[in-house]
């Protein structure tokens, strides 16, 4: 394992691991993880292969079209917060306009 020396308040020796390689340790952690609990459940499912497939399959559309759905609603109320935003800049800026021609009249 990658480690770096350092000095500690004391002056003593100390190492310290890789911020890198305690990240690849993470995520090879959380993707074991993830392939057990799929075994796992596999294992567990109360249904056949096909119904459980089928059932899953269906699920994912949903979520699919529920995503796409609260994307599309951001997005309008992005898209609508940001035409606010920008009159509210268009009329400070005319009168930030209208004040410097009266300081240069």
């Amino acid at each position: 394992m990658e480690t770096e020396e350092m000095l500690d308040e004391s002056g003593e020796e100390t190492e310290t691991v890789s911020s890198a390689k305690v990240g690849v340790g993470f995520v090879s952690g959380m993707l074991f993880g993830i392939l057990l609990g799929a075994g796992v459940a596999l294992l567990f499912a109360p249904d056949e292969g096909e119904k459980t497939r089928g059932r899953l399959r269906k699920q994912m559309s949903s979520l699919k079209d529920d995503a796409r759905e609260g994307l599309d609603r951001a997005g309008s109320r992005t898209r609508e917060e940001l035409l606010r935003r920008q009159k509210q800049l268009r009329a400070e800026l005319k009168r930030v306009r209208e004040r410097a021609r009266e300081a240069l009249d």
